[in-house]
């Protein structure tokens, strides 16, 4: 497997009709049982990274939908999968065009008929606060602020995000501070 700009494994691009490598018969189970359970749990978590982007929550389940789609085809190749699966994630949030508003003949449903991830993200009042508040951030401080939250390590972001790590400090502390003023927490304005 090839090294990416800073060193973390990327995956092989294919060209349509190009071959790729194939995964014995008796490993096919085993991956697919391995990505099944780590759907189950990281999905909810992926969709609530986008979420903190500004998406709306069908926007990043769209997004974390398509990502681990394309995790599926090549999980035997992800050796990083979450933050794979962020980064896919993002383009994917960043690629979908504004849906054209359309006249309704039926009335929509109140849920979809099967298990949807999006029943496991409920935000509460104060979820909602912070995931609004972090929608008015730059994109680089809402990048480096949503895979802050989701636990990676500063080194991390920077190594995954192709920046310096001192880029990264410095626009979780530009986002820290904005955040606390947005929010209304500063010494001031305290609730």
């Amino acid at each position: 497997m090839d090294k990416g700009r800073h060193g973390s494994p990327t995956l092989p691009v294919f060209l349509p009709g190009q071959r790729r490598p194939s995964v014995p018969a008796a490993d096919d189970e085993v991956i697919r049982e391995d990505f099944a359970r780590y759907y189950q749990q990281h999905m909810p978590k992926l969709i609530r990274f986008v979420m903190r982007y500004g998406a709306d929550p069908y926007e990043a389940a769209d997004a974390a939908q398509a990502a681990f789609i394309e995790a599926f085809r090549a999980w035997h190749l992800i050796h990083s999968p979450a933050a794979w699966l962020r980064k896919v994630a993002f383009r994917q949030y960043l690629r979908q065009a504004p849906i054209p508003q359309e006249e309704l003949t039926d009335d929509v449903p109140d849920r979809p008929a099967f298990s949807c991830p999006l029943d496991k993200v409920v935000l509460q009042e104060e979820e909602k606060r912070v995931y609004t508040a972090l929608a008015q951030l730059p994109m680089k401080q809402r990048q480096v602020m949503a895979w802050h939250l989701d636990g990676f390590p500063t080194s991390e972001i920077a190594t995954e995000l192709g920046m310096q790590p001192h880029a990264v400090r410095q626009n979780l502390s530009r986002a820290r501070a904005q955040l606390k003023e947005l929010l209304g927490l500063t010494s001031g304005g305290a609730q």
